[in-house]
């Protein structure tokens, strides 16, 4: 799924401002600012998330949940490398899972389906099945830093 959508797009600038990350737009076919990947992935570049219309949502969505989950010394530094640990990428993966339902005309589902196709690796083969059988580490680094509730529900806000 991609982010031609102009509802979508909106939907995710206002997502993304409640942990204090804007978006900007890039021209089609021009090189992404602090993309890790290249092409059409999104990038980090302190609190910017750069976008194409091509950025696969998936891109835009892993992208601004490491925003979300690192330290402010860490988004100080921000710069095309979001770092972070095993346990902070599986917890940024759960949170971008959580993140599709909010979005209007996404679910979970279609964005899992879209981070298998991409190529995210998981031990029990599928997003789908790490998230429902797999991802209690990841649920719990979320609590804990209270960017989820002790439901497994979004707090649409960095925590203060």
């Amino acid at each position: 799924m991609r982010l031609i959508d102009a509802p979508l797009r909106v939907a995710l600038d206002a997502l993304f401002a409640g942990y204090g990350l804007a978006t900007a737009d890039v021209a089609e076919n021009a090189a992404i600012p602090g993309s890790y990947w290249g092409e059409c992935e999104a990038g980090l570049v302190g609190s910017t998330l750069y976008l194409r219309p091509d950025t696969p949502l998936h891109s835009a969505l892993h992208e601004a949940a490491h925003y979300a989950c690192m330290d402010e010394a860490r988004r100080n530094d921000l710069e095309r490398d979001a770092g972070g640990d095993v346990a902070e990428e599986n917890a940024v993966c759960y949170l971008q899972i959580l993140w599709a339902d909010v979005l209007p005309a996404v679910k979970r589902e279609c964005l899992m389906a879209d981070m298998d196709a991409w190529g995210y690796s998981f031990r029990l083969g599928s997003a789908a099945r790490w998230f429902a059988e797999d991802a209690t580490d990841a649920r719990e680094w979320l609590q804990s830093r209270q960017l989820i509730d002790v439901e497994g529900r979004l707090r649409l806000q960095r925590a203060a």
